[in-house]
């Protein structure tokens, strides 16, 4: 299991790189906009949603919903007035959604009975974890075609590969180190041993990066700021997933990436840590 987690992992990274910054922008949200879509239909396995028609269906939605998000932003990447209060207004509603993703699992397992049997609820906490990584990534990466800047394509692979590093830092750091629980309740394997290794081993990196970033548009400081921020923030993304799969008695999402499961346990920490740290980015740029 941990030597087949690794090599996922090796595979994966350069991948990743290669998207970023090979890809024109037409190719990478269509391979962004399937990752979404198969995203969508583990979140309905999930969910338990009865049957292939009812997935299908929810991943119409969401497909129908990026599509859309697609157009919206190739007809603005200018970034006029008008993106400003669409990428605002994304952003918040993905703060208050990982704010109440929060209060929903330290107060689990007597959160679930508001929303574990209303198949409404669910599908549309999906729209609000899914939704806001796909507008993040595309948003972020967009950025590339601005004047030729590089901003956004150097601050998309770090944020991924960050997080990436926190999540196995803790794993691997809770699964030599770990004593004491985190959440036992939502994820009885996660320890505080392994979320505050991650979290020093991944600021570690950060700081490497805002020290020596190819960017100078955005104040060292805040992108180590933000990436903290980001950081912590993944693992709400991590332990709501975790809250989900255990109410509906499932280990893994899928099995699409060996050692990992689905894509859903591999980029649950990314669903709440991109849009946030997008959103502090634009902040500070505009």
């Amino acid at each position: 299991m941990l030597k087949t987690r690794l090599i996922s992992t090796f595979i994966l990274i350069p991948i990743t790189i290669l998207m970023v910054f090979l890809l024109p922008i037409i190719p990478f949200s269509i391979a962004v906009f399937i990752i979404c879509l198969i995203s969508a239909w583990e979140w309905g396995k999930m969910h338990h949603f009865s049957d292939y028609i009812h997935r299908i269906w929810i991943c119409a939605i969401f497909g129908s919903l990026c599509i859309t998000m697609i157009v919206i932003i190739s007809k603005n990447y200018s970034y006029s007035n008008n993106w400003h209060i669409f990428w605002y207004i994304f952003g918040s509603i993905s703060i208050v959604w990982w704010v109440l993703a929060f209060s929903l699992i330290l107060s689990y397992p007597d959160s679930a009975i508001f929303w574990k049997n209303s198949n409404v609820l669910r599908f549309f906490f999906g729209i609000l974890t899914i939704l806001p990584f796909f507008w993040g990534i595309l948003t972020l990466r967009q950025f590339h075609h601005i004047n030729d800047n590089i901003v956004g394509t150097w601050c998309l692979l770090h944020i991924v590969i960050l997080i990436w590093i926190n999540d196995s830092s803790a794993y691997f750091i809770g699964k030599t180190l770990g004593r004491h629980k985190l959440l036992e309740k939502v994820s009885p394997k996660k320890t505080w041993e392994g979320f505050i290794g991650g979290i020093l081993i991944s600021t570690g990196i950060s700081w490497l990066f805002s020290k020596y970033m190819p960017i100078k548009v955005i104040h060292p400081s805040l992108i180590f700021i933000y990436s903290i921020i980001a950081i912590i923030v993944s693992t709400i993304g991590d332990l709501t997933e975790s809250m989900f799969k255990r109410e509906a008695g499932i280990k893994d999402s899928g099995s699409f990436i060996p050692g990992h499961g689905g894509i859903l346990d591999r980029i649950d920490s990314l669903f709440a840590a991109v849009p946030i740290f997008v959103y502090l980015i634009l902040l500070s740029l505009y």
